[in-house]
């Protein structure tokens, strides 16, 4: 089974850029204590799914202000270990960069890494862009991107999405539980049927020639 066991954190919201703090999460249990809207769950949502959380205007406010810091530049980054549903563990590695500018600043995201153990013990890494990044991860831990943004790790100010009306709930829903794919899945199974059967006709029509 999949789990998350260590999380680093450097240059994210308040956390200084300059040295990195971690949290070990243990078993069963691990509470993270804190008001609400202060990013409890959004670092490890962020992890997994590289989704910035709402109100970041794109991952700028996301980043440590470079103002604060009396910089131009930050670089941030979160590292998240875990487990993945083989039991492998990996480390999943996502890096940012916020630069001031005289009136805005430009929020980028670097190519991620993704760092586990190969069958013979040694380390291997992995670069990946962030889009491939963010499909590969929730693969390896087993749960569809759309199950951790709505339900594991769902914001406050999106809670109330079983509310909305039926348009966009329909959506979230078929999003949940891939609905899409189970769909195409069942058009390609009757399209191959329907050939296999047409392939029988004919080999069978063959066959009635040769005797």
């Amino acid at each position: 089974m999949a789990c998350i066991e260590k999380l680093a954190i450097r240059g994210i919201r308040a956390f200084s850029p300059e040295r990195e703090e971690a949290i070990e999460f243990q078993t069963p249990l691990t509470m993270i204590v804190g008001a609400n809207g202060c990013g409890k769950t959004t670092v490890i949502e962020y992890g997994t799914t590289g989704c910035a959380p709402p109100g970041s205007n794109s991952g700028r406010a996301f980043v440590h202000d470079p103002k604060v810091s009396g910089v131009t530049e930050v670089k941030a980054q979160l590292k998240l270990r875990f487990k993945n549903y083989a039991g492998q563990r990996m480390v999943v590695v996502r890096s940012m960069q916020l630069t001031q500018r005289k009136t805005t600043a430009t929020f980028k995201q670097m190519d991620g890494v993704i760092r586990a153990n190969d069958a013979s013990g040694e380390r291997t890494s992995y670069t990946h862009k962030c889009g491939e990044l963010d499909k590969t991860v929730p693969m390896l831990i087993g749960v569809s991107k759309a199950v951790l943004e709505s339900v594991i790790f769902c914001h406050q100010e999106e809670s109330s999405w079983p509310l909305q009306e039926g348009a966009v709930l329909k959506k979230k829903f078929d999003d949940i539980f891939e609905s899409a794919r189970y769909s195409k899945a069942l058009d390609e199974l009757r399209k191959q049927r329907l050939a296999k059967n047409a392939q029988v006709k004919e080999l069978v029509g063959d066959l009635k020639g040769l005797q």
